[in-house]
């Protein structure tokens, strides 16, 4: 396996602008940077989970069963669009209220947008595979792309997160804020709705 080409190949899907990241950008908006971070770290989980059924093949099975990947999609669509009306719904306050500042429960929402993304599972089980060496034992050859990969995420957490915190003077203004809340609270919606329709 070539790290060289591997690295830049993950950190592009670890940067991609998918529902985990745009949520982490609001939230460290709103809630600051250490808010932010740890909240977007409940994706880790989940991730890594997906990532141990690509390795024992379940991943495979998952992404080749109409019906269950069906399922994962509906469900996994179903959340995105729920979180998105929240987020749309959601009022500006500048002064944080206590459950906004529940990283527990931000950090359980972003495990759950992660878990039930069916993406998630379709990358896992088509790029991983490209860059294993199949006269070498596998298993630890897997161990080192998901450990790779979990540690990229955590940087791009970082970077999304950061940005948010970095324009937060500006995206706190109540106007503005809920102009950010309906732009993701939309994008997440759109993204459920474009989940449904893909084949």
């Amino acid at each position: 396996m070539s790290w060289l080409l591997f690295i830049p190949a993950c950190f592009a899907l670890n940067m991609a602008p998918g529902p985990n990241n745009i949520t982490a950008f609001a939230t460290g908006a709103r809630l600051g940077f250490w808010a932010g971070f740890l909240a977007a770290l409940g994706r880790l989980p989940a991730f890594a989970f997906l990532i141990a059924l690509t390795a024992v093949g379940l991943g495979a099975a998952l992404a080749t069963s109409a019906v269950a990947f069906s399922i994962i999609k509906y469900v996994g669509a179903a959340y995105l669009v729920y979180v998105g009306i929240h987020m749309w719904r959601a009022r500006i306050d500048t002064a944080h209220p206590h459950e906004e500042r529940n990283i527990r429960a931000l950090a359980r929402r972003d495990f759950l947008i992660a878990i039930t993304n069916p993406k998630a599972i379709a990358i896992f089980t088509a790029v991983f595979p490209q860059f294993l060496d199949l006269a070498q034992p596998v298993a630890p050859q897997f161990l080192w792309i998901g450990g790779t990969f979990l540690c990229l995420e955590t940087v791009a957490i970082a970077i999304y997160v950061a940005a948010g915190k970095l324009l937060s003077g500006v995206i706190n203004q109540t106007a503005i804020g809920r102009t950010l809340n309906k732009a993701v609270g939309g994008f997440l919606v759109f993204s459920g709705a474009s989940l449904v329709l893909s084949h």
